[in-house]
């Protein structure tokens, strides 16, 4: 007999399994079995769960984005003002929480996968436009009419950042990505009052 309220535990189980695995591989090229026996399941019950390799990546990268979209709304709750609304979104961005080895590989790889999966691709424009919804309502009131632009400018360093993270060696430092971005805003708000 199937023991009650066990679901939801061994799926967050094999979400937590598969950011790990894809962490420590760097790539998508990770089993649904290893995956399992990181969680400490059959391969069976993981595909249960979720069908497929595909379903339960997708099923990370949602998580992924829960815990981002949580941090944002809560570092956006604490902000005062426009400029300190844009920033609470870069800061977040680069959180400890969404900053680190295995979400940067899960990041990565799914830029990757979102070119060949429509559901990926689904999932990435709902971040995108949403980062790029925020990045803009919090920028018109400083550089206006270029708000958008600097808002897509901003996203393409936060991406830029995982980016560089995800190739190059060494702990990740959230703090020196945060301040490259920063850096880039004070100078679109220097051209904006000059």
């Amino acid at each position: 007999m199937p023991r009650v309220g066990a679901e939801p535990i061994r799926r967050a189980a094999l979400v937590k399994a598969t950011i790990a695995e894809i962490g420590e591989a760097g790539t998508l090229d990770v089993t649904v079995s290893r995956i399992a026996k990181r969680a400490g399941m059959s391969s069976a019950l993981a595909h249960h769960y979720f069908g497929g390799k595909e379903d339960i990546f997708l099923a990370a990268m949602r998580h992924v984005l829960t815990v981002y979209g949580a941090e944002v709304r809560g570092a956006l709750a604490m902000a005062d003002g426009s400029r300190a609304r844009v920033e609470a979104i870069v800061r977040a961005s680069f959180s400890d929480t969404s900053f680190r080895r295995e979400v940067i590989a899960a990041w990565l790889n799914f830029y990757v996968l979102a070119q060949s999966s429509a559901a990926a691709r689904r999932l990435l424009v709902i971040y995108q436009r949403r980062l790029q919804a925020n990045l803009c309502h919090g920028l018109r009131p400083l550089v206006g009419d270029r708000a958008c632009i600097v808002a897509n400018n901003i996203a393409a360093l936060i991406d830029g950042g995982y980016l560089r993270q995800s190739l190059g060696q060494g702990a990740a430092d959230g703090q020196t990505a945060v301040d490259h971005v920063l850096g880039y805003l004070a100078l679109e708000l220097e051209r904006a009052t000059a």
